[in-house]
């Protein structure tokens, strides 16, 4: 089994349908035959029915979709399509069959976590199988209903937990020898109120040192997706940072998952808008909340989407001392016509560029137009081998800034694409971002 873009258009009509394919001839059957797209398709124990995640919409992109997907079934000659997951206004991905075909399993962005879910086939309402504070990655259920799962706890990096009868237990305890030997910073969720007065969720991780007689540093770091979020599962480099003194603050702006679909669909048509609001609203908020925090020395950063935020809102303003966008976005225009997916910004602004005058609202939304404004010392980076985001887009944004008279460091890491993966570069990034950031403040 599996799935295909048949479309007359693939490259402009991206919509993913199910086909299975019979072993004994290679003859292939088409399952499922809709406008909205369909993803991990599973068969059943008894091979009677398939489980998939699905969207309603027409329109979605290769990496991200503003609609959040559900589980689906159908039976397996393609008869009886029903969405089993639309209880739950939230994201839901990895859908996986109990072994009698009965129930579902399935991850769910929530509120900043990742939870574990089982649905009966049957209907009924769905059962929350982990719940705990924090993120869900690889996980498998056997025979007997027993869960192994990873997990990442706001207490350290993440281990192996076993799941049976309503109780975990852990497996494993790989990072117990590093955190006895380290304070782990604790990770505070707030509400605020954004500049429309809509509620925004946020984390802050506080210094390991805090004193509320002294005034620490806050880094704000922006998630990617922009459909993604943040939340209190441990972060490596936001622990780093509280080890030095500095808190560290993340927002879960409009346009994140995990606060249902009204909060995802918020930011259509408004990158570069209400996001960077509700980001800049929440640093106000979490100064009014910690008056510890030191105003004055505030910096940002981000990567992914998170970066072209860091972007646009270095063009904005001038209350950060310094700033390290990763993987980011500068132009979408030119953006649009080097990535490999460029349905992208058509799914997120409703037209392609040349459509409705969307061209217009893309550079007037482009973080490179307005390079002028910038006063921000910033270090952008990237990866060479950025398939998602090309290169160029730090490359001319960092010529922008130095064409105006802005302090701007091009740093780029051989062989890594969109992130960086290697151990060695890793650790080199983080020094140089803390060098940067103490250069600064």
């Amino acid at each position: 089994m599996f799935i295909s873009n048949r479309e007359p258009d693939p490259d402009r009509v991206f919509n993913y349908d199910i086909y299975a394919v019979r072993v004994a001839n290679g003859a292939i059957r088409r399952v499922t035959d809709t406008a909205s797209a369909e993803y991990q398709p599973t068969w059943s124990p008894d091979g009677r029915l398939i489980a998939y995640l699905g969207t309603r919409r027409s329109l979605t992109s290769s990496e991200t979709t503003m609609e959040d997907s559900h589980v689906w079934v159908v039976d397996a000659d393609g008869r009886n399509r029903q969405e089993l997951g639309g209880s739950i206004d939230n994201r839901q991905r990895n859908v996986r069959w109990a072994s009698d075909g009965q129930s579902l399993y399935f991850t769910v962005q929530a509120r900043g976590n990742v939870h574990l879910f089982q649905l009966p086939t049957s209907g009924g309402s769905p059962r929350m199988t982990v719940i705990d504070r924090g993120r869900v990655g690889a996980w498998s259920v056997a025979d007997n209903g027993a869960i192994a799962y990873t997990f990442t706890a706001p207490s350290g990096p993440a281990e192996l937990y076993m799941r049976h009868d309503g109780s975990s237990e852990p497996l494993t305890s790989l990072n117990a020898e590093l955190l006895a030997e380290r304070v782990t910073a604790e990770v505070e969720a707030f509400t605020f109120s954004s500049f429309d007065d809509r509620p925004i969720e946020a984390f802050l991780t506080k210094p390991v040192d805090l004193d509320s007689a002294n005034r620490h540093p806050l880094v704000v770091m922006i998630h990617g997706g922009p459909h993604g979020q943040q939340g209190a599962a441990f972060n490596l480099t936001a622990q780093v940072y509280a080890g030095l003194g500095w808190a560290t603050l993340m927002v879960n702006y409009r346009g994140s998952t995990g606060y249902g679909q009204e909060l995802t669909d918020a930011i259509f048509k408004d990158q570069n808008g209400g996001e960077a609001k509700d980001v800049m609203a929440g640093v106000d908020a979490a100064l009014d909340r910690y008056r510890w925090l030191d105003g004055s020395r505030l910096v940002i950063e981000g990567g992914s989407y998170g970066g072209q935020l860091t972007n646009w809102i270095i063009t904005q303003t001038e209350r950060f001392r310094a700033a390290i966008p990763r993987a980011s976005i500068s132009n979408l225009i030119s953006f649009n016509y080097m990535a490999y997916y460029h349905d992208y910004l058509a799914v997120e602004f409703g037209a392609y560029p040349h459509e409705n005058g969307i061209i217009d609202l893309l550079w007037e939304r482009s973080p490179i137009r307005y390079a002028r404004s910038v006063t921000t010392p910033t270090m952008l980076v990237h990866g060479e081998n950025d398939n998602d985001v090309p290169i160029a887009e730090a490359e001319q944004f960092y010529i922008a800034l130095k064409d105006v008279g802005v302090e701007a460091v091009m740093v780029r890491y051989p062989r890594e694409g969109h992130g960086i993966r290697e151990a060695a570069h890793q650790v080199d990034l983080l020094e140089r971002s803390i060098a940067w950031y103490e250069r600064h403040f």
